[in-house]
């Protein structure tokens, strides 16, 4: 759905007038900006409050296919914008891609507070998350953070990274996964056979067999079923 608070708080304000406290320090060069959403009065909205941060150029697409269009055209902006929730692809994939294609700064603007997604944002190389329902000042906040170079996480998200990628082992001792444990434990949460998890990630099936094990080891089972429960149960997978 679209932001609620953003879009409402821009409607209400007349063209030009933002307040003062909404408005972050200009910066000397205009950026260029990529801005991925369904929803084209979201997108306006975000155009709009962008154009009031310095944006010089602000590209829009509705789709990840017209995304990938519009990236490629374009090359890498300086910022991208985008859901996570668009009608023909995964928001997480486009993330990953823009970054493999050198985008230097994404910011994900999202509905949801799903833990498994705020993790994978960030995994796949997106600076900031932000929850569709913020205020618009901390919609600009975190937009400026990340053109200075920074990261940021809307409050309402910031304790799923807190707890990173903690599951509690069978004896309920917190153990600490990493990313690629977490990859592989989400393909064999979908139900992936390894020579399948092997080809989605360019891994050896023995490699990945080397990488259950570990995860066996570090939740005190080697059940599959088990140590995939443990991870849903703790957000760390869906």
């Amino acid at each position: 759905m679209a932001a609620v608070g953003f879009t409402q708080a821009v409607r209400s304000t007349p063209a030009g007038a933002l307040p003062a406290s909404m408005v972050p320090h200009p910066r000397e060069e205009l950026f260029s900006v990529l801005v991925v959403d369904d929803h084209p009065l979201l997108r306006e909205a975000i155009s709009a409050r962008l154009a009031q941060m310095g944006a010089g150029t602000v590209h829009e697409a509705a789709s990840v296919a017209e995304a990938r269009l519009r990236a490629s055209a374009t090359g890498p902006c300086d910022l991208a914008i985008l859901d996570l929730g668009l009608p023909d692809g995964s928001g997480i994939e486009l993330v990953a891609e823009l970054r493999h294609h050198n985008w230097p700064r994404i910011v994900v603007l999202a509905s949801s507070d799903d833990p498994y997604a705020v993790r994978a944002a960030f995994q796949a190389g997106a600076q900031a998350y932000l929850l569709k329902s913020a205020s618009p000042v901390a919609v600009t906040d975190g937009v400026r953070r990340v053109l200075e170079g920074g990261v940021y996480a809307d409050p309402g998200v910031a304790p799923v990274l807190a707890t990173g990628t903690r599951v509690p082992s069978t004896d309920n001792t917190p153990r600490e996964l990493s990313s690629r444990e977490v990859q592989v434990l989400q393909l064999v949460a979908d139900g992936k056979s390894n020579k399948e998890i092997g080809d989605e990630l360019s891994l050896s099936a023995l490699t990945v067999k080397s990488h259950l094990s570990r995860i066996g080891r570090k939740l005190g089972t080697g059940d599959r079923a088990q140590m995939v429960a443990l991870a849903m149960r703790a957000g760390v997978i869906r």
